[in-house]
Order: structure tokens, then C-alpha cells, then sequence
């Protein structure tokens, strides 16, 4: 049953704060959403055809059969999108076609996760017109499978931040999502200035850890370890012994093979500028740093990273998810 004609969902975007790499190896990560947000207006049409425009990523007047969704040729800027409503169809929850417009204030510069969001905003959309609610664990599934049908072997965590907003803790797949309850967290954002392709940084860790099993294994291990030890410090409060794990993530992400002189500069400077701890959010090799700090220090630590040549992006952090927009 169909509840209304058109809506608009919202998601935001999201930065891995303890647990990169080691996540796609089934070990958890803390992930936070970000306030650059995705939107996404749907409407379900009588025509058997995804029809998208998408003017942000250079998409206008995009229109694909259902039946061939996930064939031919599929544009980098609708591919989350065109696997997302595939999905859908496949599964038998849109049975119709869909209009779809989206909106962003994403720069896809920084690496904040905007095809994640993007599909994550068109599933609840639909789940909104068809059942006149929004089933967050649904939306996930649904999505973690379109992305498993693109080809992509990412661990989802881009669409937890979307889904659910704030910190989160994740295994893997969504084994395990939980929001967590914590005080308020003072994050500093940096960008090196250098764009890198996830996948790529991804496989070259993946090459390494085939090399050495044993050596990155242990490592992923370790990681792990210190997630769980970051979760119970932001629970208990304990912000300058959560710093000093992300400290210790950062020393396992260099002992990686992932840093860069670049990244390495800006952490310096933020700790120099009084952060309580500071490392790479992501892939590694450039895209972003994270530090955390008490609110006084912010300028401080935002001018050490802009003094080593980062760029400081001014963007909310610990954010709400999914969101029904008016």
C-alpha cells in the first residue's frame, strides 16, 4: 500500500574514528556521522523505470528499465543509486518505478561516505512511500546488499553512520550496530589537500596482509582490541584515555603501511595545539585526520593542522542519522 506520493529523506555523511582497516576484516569499529548530508526525493512513478537526477555528481535525466538496473554501462555518479533501486526490485518491495532527485552538501573531496548515504536516503524513501515508515535495521540490510551487489567489498560502516547518526560501534556487515551513549566529543577535521581511491588503499593493505598473514593479522587483532577499549572509555566519560587509544590506532595504522608525511605533520600539529589525541579517519595516504580535544582547545588544535598545511573543515560532528525531512 503506497501511504504518499512523494518524500524527502536526509542522511548524513560519516568518519571512522577508531578501527580503520581492521574493520573489513570483521574486527569493529566506532564510526561517527558528520552534518554534510545527503537528501533524496523519490517519488513512485507508473512506468517500469528509474528515472534520477543527481545535478551534484553531473546526473540529469538518467532513466534505466528496472530490468536492466545493474547492466551496460552505469555512470560513476548513479551507480549507488542504480544498485540500490535494483535491489529494491529484486527483493519485491518496489514494484513500481521510481523518480528520484538528490541533494547534497557532500564534497566528494573529503571522503565522507556520500554513495553510502546516497543509498541509504533512496531505500528509506521507498520504505516511507510504501509502508509509511522507516525500519532502520531494514534500510541497512537492504543497502549493505546493494553494495555487495555492485561488486564493492566494503564493510558497510559509511551506511551505519547514515542509518543510525551519532557514534556507533560495527562489526563487519552490520553483525553488530549500536549507537552508543556517550557525553559530548570535540572532533577537529583535517583534509591533506590529497584525494585518494579507498579501493586502491584498501587492496594494497589486502596485498600486504596475504604476504604476511600473520604479522597483519595481528595487527587487525590489536586494532580491534583497542576499539573495544575506546568504547568503554567514551561510555565511562574518560576523553583523555580515549585520546590515548586513538594515539595507539594511529601507531597500527603507520605500522600498516598507511600513513603519509603529509597526514603524519597534521597529527603532530594538533597534538602540538593541545588535541588529546589525533590520527588518519579512513583509508590512509591522504582524504582526512580526526583530533580530539576539549571544547577550548579547538582553535589551537585547528591551527596546528592549518600550520603543517591541512586544510580544516568546519563540519558538525556526532550528528543525527536518517531523517524524515517536511
Amino acid at each position: 500500500m503506497v501511504n504518499s506520493t512523494k518524500v524527502t529523506v536526509s542522511a548524513p555523511g560519516k568518519l571512522v574514528v577508531l578501527g580503520d582497516h581492521a574493520v573489513v576484516y570483521g574486527h569493529p569499529a566506532l564510526v561517527m556521522a558528520v552534518g554534510q548530508r545527503m537528501r533524496a526525493t523519490a517519488e513512485l512513478s507508473g512506468e517500469p523505470f528509474l528515472t534520477l537526477d543527481a545535478p551534484d555528481v553531473e546526473i540529469l535525466s538518467y532513466r534505466k528499465s528496472l530490468d536492466d538496473l545493474g547492466s551496460g554501462e552505469i555512470p560513476k555518479g548513479a551507480k549507488s543509486v542504480e544498485f540500490a533501486v535494483r535491489r529494491l526490485f529484486i527483493d519485491g518491495i518496489l514494484k513500481s518505478g521510481v523518480t528520484v532527485q538528490t541533494s547534497s552538501k557532500f564534497s566528494g573531496q573529503f571522503g565522507f561516505g556520500s554513495s553510502g548515504a546516497s543509498a541509504v536516503t533512496i531505500i528509506a524513501a521507498v520504505f516511507q512511500l510504501i509502508d509509511g515508515m522507516i525500519d532502520q535495521r531494514k534500510v541497512f540490510d537492504v543497502a549493505m546488499q546493494s553494495v555487495r551487489d555492485s561488486g564493492s567489498t566494503g564493510s558497510g560502516v559509511d551506511l551505519a553512520a547514515a542509518v543510525y547518526g551519532g557514534l556507533a560501534y560495527f562489526i563487519t556487515g552490520g553483525k553488530v550496530i549500536e549507537r552508543l551513549n556517550v557525553p559530548a566529543m570535540h572532533f577537529v577535521i583535517g583534509f591533506s589537500g590529497v584525494k585518494v581511491d579507498t579501493g586502491t588503499i584498501v587492496a594494497e593493505v589486502k596485498a600486504r596482509a596475504d604476504e604476511q598473514p600473520k604479522l597483519y593479522d595481528g595487527y587487525f587483532r590489536s586494532i580491534g582490541v583497542l576499539v573495544d577499549e575506546g568504547r568503554k572509555l567514551a561510555e565511562a566519560g574518560d576523553l583523555r584515555g580515549f585520546g590515548e587509544v586513538m594515539n595507539r590506532n594511529q601507531d597500527l595504522l603507520e605500522a600498516l603501511g598507511v600513513g603519509s608525511a603529509k597526514l603524519s605533520a597534521m597529527i603532530e600539529g594538533a597534538c602540538a595545539g593541545g588535541a588529546l589525541g589525533a590520527k588518519i579517519s579512513g583509508s590512509g595516504k591522504g582524504d582526512c585526520m580526526i583530533a580530539l580535544c576539549e571544547s577550548d582547545a579547538i582553535p589551537s588544535v585547528s591551527t596546528g593542522i592549518a600550520e603543517a598545511g591541512g586544510q580544516v573543515i568546519d563540519v558538525p560532528c556526532l550528528v543525527e542519522g536518517l531523517r524524515l525531512e517536511k
